[in-house]
Parts: C-alpha cells; structure tokens; sequence
C-alpha cells in the first residue's frame, strides 16, 4: 500500500509541476516576453494546453464567469496540494 502512495503522490507532484509551468508561460506569454510565433514555445504551449485542458474543463464548469480571469489553474494547484497533504498524512499516520 505504501508503494501505491508513493506512486500517486509522483503523478500529483508531475501534475503540480506541469500546471506550475503552463501558469508561469502564461504570464510570459501575455506580458509578450515569450513569442507565439516561435515554434519551439508554441509546441510546448500546445501540448501543455492538450494536458492539462481535460483537467481544467470541469473546474471551470463549476467556477462562476469572473470576467476573463481563470481560476482554474489555481484552483488545481489548491486540489493537488489538498490531495497530497491528505495522501501523506494517511501514509506517514
């Protein structure tokens, strides 16, 4: 049971690791110090998009309109750290 713990937590720390990337290129992306006309990052913005979209779909189902801003990554990173902390305490209990 521990090994299985283990393994979860991995795939949440990747996921936190994933999300964290996708929030940060997307603030380089709009204050245009990175440029979607480059190939290499729009790559690497498609296939982060492609990830973590069937993640953020159901979040913003249940988050009302706030006017353009998303709070979906956030609210992931809430979740996957709640997650972890309840995965944690219940291995090392």
């Amino acid at each position: 049971m521990t090994s299985l713990a283990q393994i979860l937590l991995l795939v949440l720390d990747v996921v936190w690791f994933i999300a964290l990337v996708h929030i940060i290129m997307s603030w380089l992306i709009s204050f245009q110090v990175l440029n979607m006309r480059q190939p290499l990052v729009a790559q690497i913005w498609d296939g982060l998009s492609r990830l973590l979209e069937p993640i953020y779909a159901p979040i913003r189902r249940f988050l009302p309109p706030m006017g353009g801003i998303d709070l979906a990554p956030l609210v992931l990173l809430i979740g996957v750290y709640a997650l972890r902390i309840l995965i944690a305490n219940n291995l090392y209990g």
